[in-house]
């Protein structure tokens, strides 16, 4: 029997995911335990396992794509021509009358609290419709087939609606209560009926917030946790964004923010790292190109993987660059492949194998889009110089723009002319 693969659920407020990845292709055979893919949420990154033995199929989202917890994915089929799924059949309208108006309010779903989970089972409330809540309220119980725990409200506000009685299952992902930002007048309580669809919810005017995102009064500055290895707290999606953005989150740190960092903080990042206006004209960009042949960086890197198990291409291309740099100290090389970024440092030398994925801030990117359509880009400078790989026609165009102050004009070509070389004929690299 064919086995939904579905979006889980890594933390109570998460209300989707992030699919930085998939590890299986679709008609690969697939045994339980196997990681099918990668998921990012604000405050962690996680692979997902195969919960049943067979080949994926029916594949239904891409990399990059955020998906809602609970939504079908993909498929663990017992062949790997499996057909699509027939659509569900939708109940009319008039067979299931939703008399009940809704409130405005934020919606709390059923969380998924295993990978293998479909549904879990409403054992209680703990508030009841019109109470006022907390975020860290426990707002009712849940019971799977391996555990029972409460489940917080999330938001500060009012229980304006209960969707599910004591003792019915909902499937994961489904709405299960409603909570208001201000006392609802006509609180709503009712259970579920069998071939209904999900509620239609409404978002307040005034969106609830969630309480991680909510400051604190006025005046009052947060405790800042004291790194005393100097490392700075972030989620992975806050480091990925502020790479990408070559912004430096220790300058959040410094400026007395509250560790660790999320997401909701980037728009202080942002603030803290523009630039203040001056009265002296920016550097000129240098705009340079070189060309190279793809063909024997595809062997090289066939080679090094099979040969010595080094399959990292970030890595690869992180360990060329530095190397054209050609410096007597670690430096952090930034590398952005479909759609996602990896910081790597690099010491010194050759070697490849010593390159190694860090936290750091680069201070050098390299975009890797050999798998696009682009032949070909000017983009300006941006916070560190950026170097863009293209590929057309079996040769690979090497871009690098920066200001004089990001890199000497001598400095610069001897970087793109290393580069290319050491990607034209990899054996250089090693030599």
């Amino acid at each position: 029997m064919p086995h939904d693969v579905t979006m889980p659920q890594l933390g109570m407020a998460q209300d989707a995911g992030r699919i930085v990845a998939w590890l299986k292709a679709p008609g690969d055979p697939v045994s339980r335990g196997d990681a099918l893919l990668e998921v990012e949420t604000d405050k962690a990154t996680m692979e997902v396992e195969a919960q049943a033995d067979g080949f994926l199929t029916q594949v239904s989202a891409q990399e990059g794509d955020d998906v809602p917890v609970g939504h079908v994915i993909a498929r663990i089929s017992q062949d790997a021509d499996n057909p699509a799924p027939e659509p569900p059949s939708e109940t009319p309208a008039a067979e299931a009358p939703q008399s009940d108006a809704l409130p405005e309010g934020r919606p709390v779903t059923m969380p998924q609290l295993g990978m293998a989970q479909d549904s879990g089972r409403l054992v209680a409330w703990l508030k009841k419709p019109g109470e006022p809540v907390a975020a860290d309220d426990a707002l009712f119980e849940v019971e799977t087939d391996k555990s029972t725990m409460e489940v917080p409200a999330g938001v500060d506000g009012f229980l304006a609606a209960t969707l599910a009685e004591d003792g019915e299952d909902v499937p994961v992902g489904d709405v299960v209560a409603i909570i208001s930002p201000a006392k609802p007048d006509a609180p709503v309580a009712r259970g579920r009926k069998p071939g209904t669809p999900p509620p239609a919810i409404t978002p307040p005017a005034d969106p609830v917030e969630a309480k991680a995102d909510t400051p604190g009064p006025a005046g009052i500055a947060s405790p800042v946790p004291v790194q005393r290895d100097g490392r700075v707290l972030a989620s992975p999606k806050m480091r990925r964004l502020a790479r990408q953005e070559g912004l430096d989150l220790a300058r959040l740190a410094a400026a007395g923010h509250a560790q660790p960092f999320h997401v909701s903080d980037l728009e202080s990042l942002r603030a803290i790292c523009t630039p203040e206006p001056t009265t002296q004209p920016m550097g000129a960009v240098q705009h340079l190109s070189a060309e190279a042949s793809a063909e024997s960086f595809t062997e090289f890197l066939a080679w090094a993987g099979s040969e010595h198990g080094l399959t990292d291409i970030g890595a690869h291309l992180a360990g060329f660059a530095a190397q054209s740099l050609n410096k007597d100290a670690p430096i952090v090389i930034g590398v952005e492949r479909h759609g996602a970024a990896q910081a790597y440092r690099c010491p010194p030398g050759r070697s490849l194998s010593a390159v190694e994925p860090t936290d750091e801030s680069p201070t050098l990117l390299l975009r890797d889009l050999r798998e696009t359509r682009l032949r070909g880009l000017q983009l300006g400078a941006g916070a560190v110089a950026v170097l863009t790989l293209t590929a057309q026609d079996g040769s690979l165009t090497i871009t690098l723009e920066c200001t004089a102050a990001q890199l000497a004009p001598d400095d610069a070509i001897a970087l793109l002319t290393g580069l290319a070389g050491r990607i034209d004929d990899p054996l250089r690299h090693l030599l």
